[in-house]
């Protein structure tokens, strides 16, 4: 598998055409456009451009769009000492620190005009001046920018030079939408889960069933990569250490609704307060506790609710008998799975499935 292989996961159509594209674009010096949707990957494809070009500098990247205009200059030139206050020693721009390598300008659609000028002299004569000097530096750099706009309607507002986008505009390389590759999302949430994995705590990672992929693929995932993401990162902090289905996949990751979501917990709250009622019966004149509710006072949950969520109900109900089981147990397992009238085995797993 070639390094290309290892950051851009996929084997769809899309994947495939992007991937060959890559191959043919690498080996070349010229300045290359990645263009895309917001959240698409345009940064592991400029990655994975210097990685399978081997060329032997750096790749640095540089957001255009998160660094002050007037601190930008300095940022990609460098500057010399005493060239403005606070210029305490010589430093090496970003042109300068991927000498031999590549660096890569993230938003190239917000920089601004004067500097654009400086980036097509570059482009032109391949020498850098740093703020404050006088000597023109040789440099060895390819330059890969990337965008969500467009930048022929930026030109047409005056925005962006014409004649930069004609030098910039060597090898455009469109990167598909999550859209577009709606077969990967499997092999892509693997690729994900397996990234944190070392950061999870033990029984806390999660897993998604195949109805669970299917719903996450019937999505439209107008954020992309990056939004899958972030429903990734939801689902392990709503549901560690679980199989994930299509329920939780379109009630909860996709379609989160903050205020349904505390609706829905209250609920819970509100169905083990009234399970407080059930049962009844005295242990004795000096005890204060209830016995422990029958299966048939369970029905009795109607009168408080209109539904119940069974599952949702026997899997507390599981999580909260093994966290007492092995707390008077001193945790230890053999004890308590005796306790719970389980194989050891058994409980192990369920411990690790509700990552207690």
């Amino acid at each position: 598998m070639t390094v290309m292989y290892s950051k851009l996961v996929g084997t769809s159509e899309a994947a495939t055409r992007l991937k060959k594209m890559i191959s043919m674009v690498a080996p070349s010096s010229s300045a290359v456009i990645i263009q895309g949707q917001t959240g698409v990957g345009k940064e592991l494809v400029a990655e994975s451009l210097h990685e399978v070009s081997r060329r032997k500098g750096k790749f640095v990247a540089v957001n255009c769009a998160a660094i002050p205009r007037d601190l930008m200059e300095a940022e990609l030139f460098g500057y010399e000492k005493g060239a403005f206050t606070g210029a305490l020693k010589t430093t090496h721009g970003k042109f300068e620190q991927a000498d031999k390598g590549t660096l890569f300008l993230d938003e190239i659609g917000d920089m601004n005009l004067d500097l654009q000028s400086k980036l097509l002299r570059v482009l032109e004569n391949s020498n850098v001046t740093r703020v404050g000097g006088r000597t023109d530096i040789q440099l060895d750099v390819r330059i890969v920018c990337a965008t969500h706009k467009d930048l022929s309607e930026l030109v047409s507002q005056n925005k962006f030079r014409e004649d930069l986008l004609f030098r910039l505009n060597v090898f455009p390389i469109q990167v598909p939408t999550l859209k577009e590759r709606l077969d990967d999302i499997p092999e892509i949430v693997s690729h994900l889960l397996k990234k944190t994995i070392k950061s999870n705590s033990a029984g806390s990672e999660i897993r998604f069933q195949e109805s669970g992929l299917k719903a996450l693929k019937s999505h439209d995932w107008p954020g992309n990569i990056r939004e899958l993401k972030n429903i990734l990162e939801r689902a392990k902090v709503f549901f560690p250490g679980q199989d994930i289905g299509h329920d939780q996949v379109t009630q909860t990751l996709l379609g989160f609704d903050q205020n349904a979501f505390f609706q829905d917990v209250e609920e819970v709250a509100t169905i083990w307060s009234a399970m407080d009622d059930l049962g009844g019966s005295e242990r004795g004149h000096d005890e204060l506790q209830q016995t422990p509710p029958s299966p048939s006072d369970f029905s009795r949950l109607f009168d408080v609710n209109n539904s119940v969520d069974i599952r949702k109900l026997l899997r507390d109900i599981e999580i909260v008998l093994i966290e007492k089981a092995l707390e008077r147990n001193a945790n230890n397992t053999s004890e308590a799975a005796k306790d719970l009238h389980l194989q050891r085995t058994t409980l192990i797993e369920k411990i690790k499935k509700y990552g207690l």
